[in-house]
């Protein structure tokens, strides 16, 4: 029963258990005793108070490997190992040396992270010290005091083995004060590849090379012809002058075997730079003259060379944000043919500026995530391979062995999948030295540990951070100048890996969406990003259709609609707010320089008359297919070209306004509101319109038939004055000079004293009645009177009747030639741009 408790799941006894820890004391007597005589000694330094800061063990020296030559070393090869040591630690570190240890061999990528993640010393992991003179020995090292060291040894004492990956470690050994014996106070690991014989077979490697960039041009040019462009900055001069990030990946890359990705906006800008161009110095300040164009026209030269006979590969013009459109964009119209824009002008800028063909059929979204949204989108403008990576498309767990980077994905599409841990190796700072040292050997110990998987042939993608610094992109080229002097690499270009025959055993599915990481959909342009470009893409489409040069506007416009679906937005959503706001600014501005001349209040004193309506265009290039409608809010009061309203053609040379006028009727008294707005020739509006006030003041009918009567008056009156007149005229040629014949002629009932007026006859020495005759005579009567007078007592024969009628009368010019006294002048000129005075009348 006793021996039951012992099964698994059961309870001794309680004598058997006490028995057990009898006999467990009983044993371990000897032990104790043991260790309280080993203690005895450190129990005296107990009572001494404690250091101020205890060792931390092996990080307490820094330790920085700044250079290792060879990277990859051969038989025969000495190795120089070189840095500085650093005591981080608050005591000083005597009996100081550093040395060389020597790992084991790596047999999986795996392990290789491993090495690389860790920062302490393991004993029997790490390997034992080289010793002896491969060692370097320093008195003291004082804390916060760097000490440089540097070491050689030939490659055979390292008793490397088989080809393949070793670690390879430099530590720090010393003690201090509080911790008086030696130990491994700082070590740093890296590798060591060694493959000194030509490997059976080579891994064919594509590196990806990327001129990429930020965005540096506006939308804005210059006034005049030439369009001169306008930089945001000046940081573009920087990245090309000597020393430059983009000066750097050409100096650097020229010498390498590598496939250029090249974005044509950045040719494009740098293109730009060699001619006049201006750059901002500030947002509201007028932009200066640049002064960097033999900078700009030394890179292009450079580069023209650089890639001539090489494989180029052409980006999507500044380099949309795949992702960002697939996830954001695409339910806002017109956002996939910026996208298509993008890759067909980008083949033709390319083959402009370098005089190459690049190949433009590949899409290569943010870190080659992909999902099966960005795969259409990717493929929509074209590109029928999409540069993936393997952290995206995970590989199965029962493949040992990193396959060839192409695969079918469906849809005739096929992803070139990068390596994301040699993909990955130069990302983070690498300014200082000893960060680009373990970054071009974990590269180096990554790459030759592929190779060593397995004995196919596999074709492997690197296709590293967009834009590296200089830093990130010096190390890039010192890991690919050592793998392609290596022996188990050989270069290929991006072309030919695409091709290759895929793995079947190699990942085919694309990740869902929600696969997607979080950490880059953070950084995505937003949706009414989209909606604002597709805004500004309309603005653009209604302004170039009245443009006489539309290429002027809408080429600039477009790169600038390109731009603002650039992947360089990305974490600086500020910046690309503030990039489309200014875009669109400078489009309205532009368009509003075609514009209606504001007016003021018109009367219209009559039944009908014109009413001018200016329009201005102040651009260099003339505009046409514009038209401009007149409209009347009260058409019962007033009508335009006798309906509501009427349109005209309007086309305005550059520079120049031009005056139109719309003839109108009133068929009644009062305001009416007229609006004047321009259309373009497919009905859309274009401008802002202008509002002015009509006052009618028709001529009513009572008016007129008073004006009428007055008019019948004087007609009649003229006749009579007419008849008088021949009347006295045939009296005189018949009268003699003779008083006897004046008084014969006085008798006549014909004479000129001769009345119609019975009264008058009755009384004809009344003067009252004399006077009443000529007053209804009218002027002319009396005039002739006066001039009969002044005959008779003139000391001359004065002329005749007739010819007194005809020289006081005179030549009567044509009824059509009389100016009318309800006949006012303009006010207006026909074609007068300026704005409309108060209460100014229209031309009739």
């Amino acid at each position: 029963m006793a021996e039951a408790a012992d099964f698994l799941g059961t309870s001794p006894s309680p004598a058997r258990r006490w028995l057990r820890r009898a006999g467990a004391l009983l044993a371990a007597a000897p032990l104790l005793a043991g260790l309280l005589q080993l203690s005895a000694a450190p129990a005296a330094h107990a009572a001494v108070p404690e250091a101020p800061r205890a060792v931390s063990g092996s990080r307490t020296v820094a330790v920085s490997l700044d250079a290792l030559t060879p990277s990859v070393p051969s038989e025969g090869d000495t190795v120089t190992v070189s840095g500085t040591v650093t005591n981080k630690g608050r005591q000083p570190v005597t009996g100081a040396h550093v040395g060389l240890r020597v790992g084991p061999h790596l047999d999986t990528r795996s392990e290789i992270d491993a090495v690389a993640q860790r920062t302490d010393f393991e004993f029997g992991a790490d390997g034992a010290e080289l010793g002896g003179k491969y060692t370097q020995k320093f008195a003291t090292l004082a804390p916060g005091v760097a000490q440089h060291f540097s070491i050689s040894v030939p490659a055979a004492k390292l008793n490397l083995g088989a080809d393949g990956v070793y670690e390879f470690s430099v530590s720090l050994s010393g003690q201090t004060s509080a911790q008086q014996w030696e130990q491994v106070l700082g070590i740093q690991h890296t590798f060591l590849p060694w493959q000194p014989s030509e490997a059976d077979t080579k891994t064919r490697t594509t590196f990806l090379w990327p001129l990429v960039s930020t965005v540096h041009m506006t939308a804005e040019t210059g006034p005049g012809e030439l369009q001169t462009p306008v930089f945001l900055n000046d940081d573009l001069a920087k990245d090309l002058a000597p020393g430059g990030r983009l000066e750097r990946m050409l100096a650097l890359g020229k010498d390498l075997d590598v496939t250029w990705v090249i974005d044509p906006d950045l040719l494009a800008s740098v293109d730009a730079m060699t001619r006049n161009y201006q750059v901002r110095t500030d947002a509201s300040a007028t932009p200066v003259a640049g002064t960097h164009q033999a900078v700009a026209k030394q890179w292009l030269a450079e580069l023209q060379q650089a890639v001539a006979g090489k494989e180029v590969v052409a980006l999507p013009f500044a380099d949309p944000d795949l992702a960002s459109l697939a996830h954001r964009g695409t339910s806002v119209s017109g956002s996939l043919s910026q996208l298509k824009d993008a890759t067909d002008v980008a083949a033709s800028t390319v083959e402009t500026v370098l005089h190459v063909k690049p190949a433009t059929d590949f899409a290569w979204p943010v870190n080659g995530a992909v999902d099966p949204s960005i795969v259409r989108v990717a493929t929509s403008a074209g590109a029928d391979k999409v540069i993936a990576r393997s952290d995206s498309l995970e590989e199965p767990d029962n493949l040992t062995y990193t396959p060839s980077a192409a695969r079918p994905i469906g849809g005739g599409t096929t992803a070139v999948v990068a390596d994301a841990r040699l993909s990955t190796a130069f990302e983070g700072d690498l300014s200082q030295a000893g960060a680009s040292t373990l970054a071009v050997q974990r590269f180096l110990a990554q790459s030759l540990e592929l190779n060593g998987q397995t004995s196919k042939q596999r074709s492997i993608v690197v296709a590293p951070q967009r834009m590296p610094s200089t830093s990130q992109a010096q190390a890039m080229a010192q890991a690919l100048l050592a793998l392609q002097q290596g022996t188990w690499s050989q270069a290929q270009d991006l072309a030919a890996a695409a091709k290759a025959k895929p793995d079947p055993g190699a990942t085919t599915k694309v990740p869902s969406t929600s696969d997607y990481p979080s950490s880059l959909r953070r950084q995505e342009l937003r949706r009414p990003a989209f909606a604002e470009i597709a805004t500004t893409q309309d603005k653009v489409d209604n302004f170039q259709v009245v443009l006489t040069y539309a290429s002027r506007v809408v080429t600039p416009f477009g790169r600038a609609l390109n731009r603002e679906m650039s992947t360089s937005w990305r974490g600086r959503g500020s910046a690309a707010e503030s990039f489309r706001d200014e875009v669109r600014g400078y489009l309205d501005d532009l368009s509003g320089e075609v514009r209606l001349i504001d007016k003021s209040e018109t009367k219209l004193s009559g039944h009908s008359a014109t009413i001018p309506v200016t329009v201005q265009n102040n651009l260099v290039q003339g505009v046409d297919h514009l038209v401009l409608r007149l409209t009347s809010t009260n058409p019962t009061r007033l009508k335009i070209g006798g309906k509501a309203y009427a349109e005209q053609p309007i086309a305005v040379s550059g520079g120049h306004s031009q005056s139109v006028k719309f003839t109108t009727s009133a068929n009644a008294n009062g305001p009416v509101t007229v609006i004047a707005q321009l259309y373009t020739q497919d009905g859309q509006e274009y401008g802002a319109p202008v509002t002015f006030d009509v006052k009618v003041t028709e001529v009513t009918a009572t008016v007129m038939l008073v004006i009428g009567g007055g008019v019948l008056l004087l007609v009649l009156a003229g006749f009579r004055m007419y008849t008088q007149r021949k009347r006295a005229a045939a009296r005189e040629e018949k009268q003699d000079p003779s008083d006897t014949q004046d008084a014969e002629d006085a008798k006549d009932p014909d004479g000129p004293d001769a009345s119609d007026d019975p009264d008058e006859a009755q009384h004809p020495e009344d003067p009252e009645n004399r006077r009443g005759s000529r007053d209804a005579q009218g002027p002319a009567a009396a005039t002739d009177d006066a001039a009969d007078a002044t005959g008779a007592s003139g000391p001359e024969n004065p002329p005749g009747p007739a010819a007194r009628l005809t020289q006081e009368s005179g030549p009567r010019p044509p009824a059509q030639d009389r100016e009318q006294p309800s006949d006012p002048a303009p006010d207006t000129a026909s074609e007068s741009a300026d704005p409309s005075g108060t209460g100014e009348k229209v031309d009739r």
